[in-house]
C-alpha cells in the first residue's frame, strides 16, 4: 500500500515507522515547516518500553531517554507517602523512561526515514477525495497523490476528523491547565515525583543532568497568559505548594522556557474512520497528563493498526478490528485521567494518585 500520514507527531511517526516495517510506502505530512516540538520533556511508562522495542527502535530511545523503575507519591505538605515500583515489560530494560520531546522526535523522524519514509513539511492536505480505487490528496502546495489509506495523526484539532466525521466529539476544556519547565537534575531523583494537590506537581528526570517539572493549575476562565512575564507567573502558581517545590521554582527565571498549555479532553465514541481515512492518536482520544499516557496511546495505536492492516484482506475489517482493539483501553486513560484533573480542582472526588497509578500499570501492561 502507499499510505498518507497526516501529521509528524509522536503517534504519526510510529505509525511511519509500524508501517514501513510491513512493507508500505510511506508520506507524512506536516503543516508546521521549521517542525518545532517543546523544549521540555515528557514521561515514557513501561507499556511505551514494550511499543518501542515491538517497533524496533529500543535502542536508539532508550539510548536518548533517562530510565527509571520507581514512582514516588507525595502529598500536599511534601511528606513522601509512597514509592511504588512499577513493572518493567522488557527484560533488562527500564520500567520508565524521561525524554526531550525534540531527542524523541529525533529518535521517530530519524528512524521512519531510515525505513524509506517521505516526511514533507510545511504541507496540509486541503481535500481528501475517495473513491473505489484510493484517495486522491490535494495539497497546499497545489500539488495531488493517490494513496491507498490515508491516517489522520493530526491532534486534538484534527482536520482530517472534522472532514471525515463531522458530527463526532470535539475537544472540551477541563478547567485546568500544565506548565513545564526544565531544571538542573540533582542526583537522588531516581523515580518520578508526583505531588498531589490543587496544584498537581511531577518532576521527572530526562537525562543525566536534567529534569522537568510539570504543575496542573486550575483555570477556570481559561486565560491566555502573555510571554513577558510568564516565568514570575508559573512562579506565583506554585506559592502554596510543598516546600521542596517553592524552593525549585525560585529557577523559574526564563519566560521563553515555559510551556504553558490548556488542558483539552476528548473520546471519540462511534467509528474512528470513513471509507480508506482513519485517525488515531489525539485526533480520537485526547487525554489530559495526570497519568503520563497521552503519547502512549498514539504509539500502541500505531502499532496495532498495523498489524490489522497486515492481518486481513479487507481495509474495512481491518480498520474496524483496529478500533475494537483500541476503543476500551483508550476511553480508560482518558475517563481515569480526566477523574484525577476533576478532583483537583474540586469538579468531582479526589482521586488518590497511589491507587489512580498502581491500577494504569496494572491496566497499560496487558497485551495491546
Amino acid at each position: 500500500m502507499h499510505a498518507l500520514v497526516i501529521g509528524a507527531g509522536i503517534g504519526g511517526l510510529s505509525a511511519a515507522i509500524a508501517l514501513c516495517r510491513h512493507g508500505h510506502r510511506v508520506t507524512v505530512i506536516e503543516r508546521d515547516p521549521t517542525w518545532s516540538v517543546y523544549g521540555v520533556g515528557i514521561i515514557q511508562q513501561s507499556n511505551v518500553i514494550r511499543a518501542m522495542d515491538q517497533l524496533g527502535v529500543l535502542d536508539a530511545f532508550l539510548d536518548a531517554a533517562c530510565g527509571f523503575d520507581a514512582v514516588e507519591i507525595f502529598v500536599p505538605d511534601g511528606t513522601r507517602v509512597a514509592r511504588l515500583p512499577t513493572p518493567a515489560l522488557v527484560e533488562g530494560r527500564p520500567s520508565n523512561v524521561g525524554i526531550g520531546r525534540r531527542a524523541l522526535q529525533a529518535v521517530l523522524g530519524d528512524s521512519a526515514k531510515a525505513l524509506g519514509a517521505e516526511i514533507r513539511l510545511g504541507l496540509t492536505a486541503e481535500a481528501l477525495e475517495q473513491d473505489r480505487s484510493g484517495v486522491t490528496a490535494r495539497f497546499s502546495d497545489g500539488s495531488e497523490d493517490r494513496y491507498d489509506i490515508v491516517i489522520g495523526a493530526d491532534g486534538v484539532y484534527s482536520q482530517t476528523r472534522r472532514a471525515i466525521l463531522p458530527d463526532a466529539e470535539t475537544p472540551e476544556f477541563t478547567g485546568q491547565a500544565v506548565w513545564r519547565y526544565n531544571f538542573p537534575r540533582p542526583e537522588e531523583l531516581d523515580a518520578l515525583h508526583v505531588y498531589n494537590g490543587p496544584t498537581g506537581v511531577g518532576l521527572v528526570p530526562i537525562s543525566a543532568d536534567t529534569m522537568y517539572m510539570y504543575a496542573t493549575t486550575p483555570e477556570p476562565d481559561n486565560p491566555r497568559y502573555p510571554l513577558q512575564g510568564l516565568a514570575a507567573t508559573m512562579r506565583a502558581k506554585l506559592s502554596a505548594t510543598a516546600p521542596a517545590i517553592r524552593e525549585l521554582a525560585e529557577q523559574i527565571t526564563e519566560d521563553a522556557d515555559v510551556v504553558y498549555r490548556p488542558l483539552e479532553g476528548m473520546m471519540v465514541h462511534g467509528p474512528w474512520h470513513k471509507g480508506r481515512v482513519v485517525l488515531l492518536g489525539d485526533a480520537v482520544h485526547a487525554t489530559t497528563p495526570h497519568l503520563g499516557q497521552g503519547a502512549g496511546m498514539a504509539i500502541e495505536d500505531a502499532l496495532v493498526l498495523a498489524e490489522e492492516l497486515s492481518s486481513h484482506a479487507s481495509r474495512e475489517a481491518a480498520f474496524e478490528a483496529y478500533r475494537a482493539r483500541r476503543y476500551e483501553r483508550c476511553r480508560y486513560i482518558v475517563e481515569a485521567s480526566l477523574a484525577i484533573c476533576h478532583g483537583q480542582i474540586g469538579r468531582g472526588p479526589a482521586v488518590d494518585n497511589h491507587k489512580a497509578t498502581a491500577e494504569m500499570f496494572a491496566v497499560v501492561s496487558q497485551p495491546i
